[in-house]
């Protein structure tokens, strides 16, 4: 399985940002997709994921903000990021679980916030 990540970018305060994750590969083998942020100096952390089934859970930090969203005849999963703060500023990785075991990670791509 591979994960192409795309959507970053520099975006002010309060604005909106749709981060994608395409997978290829043995895609059957893909349970759960989630994105994951590191800012600088910071241990990579869990922003949001989303099961085979739809099953959604999200960091306290950015519920009722950002949406995570999974097109599987498309392959993809979505991050839609509204009302965004200079705090989420970091480089946002894409993730997925595989079955029976095993995980991939997409390379990253930096959303800044900033005015």
């Amino acid at each position: 399985v591979q994960l192409q990540a795309s959507g970053g970018g520099l975006v002010q305060p309060g604005g909106s940002l749709r981060l994608s994750c395409a997978a290829s590969g043995s895609i059957f083998s893909i349970n759960t997709m989630g994105w994951y942020c590191q800012a600088p100096g910071k241990q990579r952390e869990l922003v949001a994921t989303i099961t085979s089934g739809g099953s959604i859970s999200y960091a306290d930090s950015v519920k009722g903000r950002f949406t995570i969203s999974r097109d599987n005849a498309k392959n993809t999963a979505y991050l839609q990021m509204n009302s965004l703060k200079p705090e989420d500023t970091a480089v946002y990785y894409c993730n997925a679980l595989l079955n029976p075991y095993g995980q991939r990670w997409g390379q990253g791509t930096q959303v800044t916030v900033s005015s």
